[in-house]
């Protein structure tokens, strides 16, 4: 049996109800926190704008814009929603962001077949697993942003384990989704081109696509992930790293939730700052001549002093430093339109620096290691390095930190109540097996005005 087959077995057989409680509790707070990043990031114009675009009717939620859509849609614009702020988690081994990839295709199948919980949890852990194994077995072009990519394979499993495929069918819209995958240029991200954001969203519509065309008789390539791993956007693919560990190791065990809203690749420099700040000696912006941050190379290529967007200061370590010093904080308001023009912290960026040290790029992907220096106009110098960073399995953040980024992210578009009430239902449908229907009608409530 090769591993395309027992990763398809495995995706086709997964069952929430038989999994151990604190996997299920885990699930509970990948989703909350996905939800939260996808409500959020609905409150945004550009987004709110596409989604009047696209307008269509259907079952399927488009989450925090109160309406139904079609599927195709709302896995579209949800997974668009999901990566706008740059707060949903991630994965430090597969190096991307599951879940976003995932949820909104699983969701919005899920609504159009009228599944129930089981079903769906079932697909999110599914789609999960897969589309992080694969990344983790595979080693991104340099130029390629990960978004898009393994992510379309991971919603292709989850709509197909949504629907209760055998494992031949669901191996056929494994192979079929590997073709439709999207270029993604990681320039985007570098540039803020707001294209970027979309990334997510296409790999849920195609993952959907994906299982719609198996559905229909199409075929793919025999091991279309291998080909496209090992021979297009890849050039290192581990076939049987895939399935090492397969039922018993759980990535989603090994995620990250992110407090910083940014980039993953600011946070252990954030993480060090945040240390200066704890022990009383982070200074002021005016006392401030230089800031000297070394980091691994992904860091150490967020350069960009002056980014001209949001989507820009979110990665730049330079932004992100000045604004967190200047701000006092480094979560939503700290990378609005309005920071990206202050003018204090557009100075204090053009006197941050970046650079690469080759030994901390070897200590990936077990910690994304930093350490920032702060001289002072006066010749004096602070500084403060970091390993492994926060919100990682080897680090957690704790229940009450991700119940306050929940609320903090959804009370943007719904009154508080409504927020507590969503994250205690989205909680106990994972550990209670709660019914789908009506902690959907709680996502389909329209944003306040």
């Amino acid at each position: 049996m090769n591993y395309l087959d027992r990763l398809s077995r495995f995706a086709a057989a997964l069952d929430i109800d038989r999994l151990p409680t604190m996997l299920r509790e885990q699930v509970g707070w990948i989703l909350a926190d996905t939800i939260a990043a996808i409500a959020g990031g609905s409150a945004e114009p550009e987004l709110q704008s596409l989604a009047r675009k696209l307008d269509d009717a259907g079952p399927a939620t488009l989450i925090g814009l109160g309406r139904g859509t079609s599927m195709d849609v709302a896995a579209l614009v949800n997974g668009t929603a999901g990566t706008f702020l740059e707060m949903d988690e991630g994965n430090r081994f597969s190096r991307g962001h599951p879940a976003i990839h995932v949820i909104p295709a699983a969701l919005a199948l899920a609504q159009r077949r009228g599944a129930d919980t089981a079903a769906f949890l079932s697909a999110v852990v599914a789609g999960y697993e897969v589309g992080s194994r694969i990344g983790a077995a595979a080693r991104l072009r340099g130029t390629m942003h990960p978004h898009g990519t393994w992510g379309t394979i991971g919603a292709a499993a989850a709509c197909a384990r949504v629907a209760g495929d055998a494992h031949t069918s669901m191996q056929s819209a494994i192979s079929i989704s590997a073709s439709l995958t999207t270029a993604t240029s990681k320039r985007t991200m570098l540039e803020g081109g707001l294209v970027r954001n979309t990334y997510a969203g296409m790999a849920n519509r195609n993952g959907l696509l994906a299982y719609q065309l198996a559905c229909s008789g199409f075929n793919g390539e025999r091991d279309g992930v291998a080909s496209l791993m090992r021979d297009i956007i890849s050039d290192h693919f581990d076939a049987e790293a895939v399935v090492a560990g397969l039922g018993d190791q759980w990535h989603l065990m090994q995620n990250y939730f992110k407090l910083h809203s940014c980039c993953r690749f600011n946070h252990g420099t954030l993480d060090a700052i945040d240390q200066l700040a704890a022990r009383g000696a982070l200074p002021d912006a005016e006392q401030i001549s230089a800031i000297a941050v070394t980091s691994y190379a992904y860091a150490a290529e967020l350069d960009d002093p002056a980014p001209h967007n949001t989507l820009g200061a979110k990665f730049s370590v330079p932004f992100a430093v000045a604004t967190r010093i200047v701000h006092g904080s480094s979560g939503l308001r700290s990378f609005n339109q309005d920071a990206v023009q202050n003018p204090q912290v557009r100075t204090l960026a053009a006197r941050v620096s970046i650079a690469e040290d080759p030994e901390m790029t070897r200590r990936l992907p077990l910690e994304r290691p930093a350490r920032v220096i702060i001289r002072l106009h006066d010749g004096t110098t602070v500084e403060a390095e970091v390993g492994a960073n926060r919100g990682d399995d080897a680090l957690p953040y704790s229940r009450d930190e991700l119940r306050g980024k929940f609320l903090d992210l959804t009370t943007r578009i719904w009154p508080a109540h409504h927020a507590q009430a969503l994250l205690q239902a989205t909680l106990d449908l994972a550990t209670d097996n709660a019914p789908l229907a009506p902690w959907a009608t709680l996502l389909a409530r329209p944003a306040r005005h």
